[in-house]
């Protein structure tokens, strides 16, 4: 099963990936641009696997670049306090 099958471990998934991140240095303007381009890779490679990952592709796919920028900005806020804990 992958992390993109469930949007709760894709979260937690996300989760961990940004608290290391964070824990190398990494500056939030790179994080969430990071995130962007994730969001840019998953909306044309990959098919959504769930009802939430296919929302978020609908509205990435309406959004200006900008706008898009902002879902990115949302997913570090909305994943900030998910993951293991690593």
């Amino acid at each position: 099963m992958s992390v993109l099958d469930n949007f709760e471990q894709w979260k937690d998934f996300l989760g961990d990936r940004l608290h290391q991140a964070q824990q190398e240095g990494m500056d939030q303007n790179v994080i969430t641009d990071l995130a962007y381009q994730l969001g840019e890779y998953l909306s044309t490679q990959v098919e959504p696997k769930n009802a939430q990952e296919k929302v978020l592709a609908d509205l990435w796919h309406v959004a200006s670049e900008e706008e898009q920028h902002a879902i990115a900005n949302m997913m570090v806020k909305l994943v900030k306090d998910e993951g293991t804990g690593m």
